[in-house]
């Protein structure tokens, strides 16, 4: 069967606001057709073999008066509160055997048939008998304040569980927290001892730069002391001879001289005319003498030649060496 149909057939149901679906062997509601005609505030669903209420039945919020006595709910949908015109509820002989905790906000509920069904015995006592019209607004009052009590204790259970959950939540940010807190510890004590490491590792090549520079200065220290002692040994070498070089020198010089200075006067005055001047006779004298005794020492004047030669060869010797 189309839509289209079964709009045309529930329309053909409809009288004023009451629409009769009774007998008509469903075994679901037409919620959406019924959604259709908000003024039909009045459904009879009345034996059929309807198991269960869609969620969308629950969106009918323009019915006063629902019939689905004499079917096979098992069941209610958990948004059954959001009902709140509903004041006539008929759920006679069908197979519930409790009410969804929203049942409690059906508060312009004025009249309830529960019997014929499995009830759990707390709500089997709230509901009573249902036998007559004046037990059916009881019953509605009394599953009412039933289920109100349900609903509280399902508000206190939800918030002890809000509230555990909550404490659990603030124990895992706690630890949250500690563990945070001792992974910090752990890096900034990481980062001092990094930190200290280097420190140590940089005043170490402090110090072994500063042992290689006190190295350094005592090696150049050293070897200033060295280079100025052989500096002070070369002055005392060079500078020692010196004096006896110029003394002798100046001595051979002046000896030298003299000799010329002799051998000039007694050449004067053997080859030329002063040698009859009265100053030359005793140089002439002393010039024989020294001939005559010459020609006697000729063998001592040799030797002592050639000591003279030996000492001037010497002497010649050690002052190419000092001067090397």
């Amino acid at each position: 069967m189309s839509k289209t149909s079964k709009v045309l057939n529930l329309r053909d149901k409809i009288s004023g606001n009451e629409v009769d679906l009774s007998l008509c062997n469903l075994s679901e509601v037409p919620v959406r057709e019924l959604a259709l005609f908000p003024k039909a505030t009045v459904v009879d669903l009345s034996c059929n073999n309807i198991t269960s209420l869609p969620p969308e039945f629950c969106n009918l919020t323009h019915l006063v008066k629902v019939d689905l006595s004499k079917n096979q709910l098992t069941c209610l949908p958990d948004d059954l509160g959001n009902l709140i015109n509903l004041q006539h509820l008929d759920l006679y002989n069908n197979k519930l055997t409790t009410l969804p905790v929203s049942f409690s906000q059906l508060r312009s509920l004025k009249w309830l048939d529960l019997k014929d069904n499995p009830l759990e015995p707390g709500l089997a006592k709230a509901a009573g008998d249902c036998l007559d019209e004046k037990q059916c607004k009881q019953c509605s009052s009394k599953v009412l304040q039933h289920m109100r009590a349900i609903q509280d204790e399902v508000d206190r259970a939800r918030e002890k569980r809000l509230l555990r959950e909550k404490e659990l939540e603030k124990k895992r940010e706690a630890k949250q927290r500690e563990r945070e807190a001792r992974e910090k510890e752990a890096r900034k004590r990481e980062k001092a001892e990094e930190k200290d490491k280097r420190r140590k590792e940089y005043n170490a090549q402090m110090a072994a730069l500063a042992a290689q520079e006190q190295q350094k200065k005592r090696s150049e220290e050293k070897k200033k002391k060295n280079g100025q002692s052989a500096a002070d040994k070369k002055a005392v070498v060079e500078s020692a001879p010196k004096p006896r070089r110029s003394l002798i020198g100046l001595m051979f010089k002046l000896l030298l001289l003299l000799l010329l200075g002799l051998a000039g006067v007694a050449a004067a005055c053997r080859l030329t005319d002063l040698q009859r001047e009265a100053m030359c006779v005793p140089i002439n004298a002393a010039v024989d003498d020294g001939l005559s005794w010459a020609r006697e020492q000729e063998g001592v004047v040799r030797q002592l030649v050639q000591n003279l030669s030996s000492a001037a060869k010497e002497f010649l010797e050690s002052t190419q060496a000092s001067k090397n």
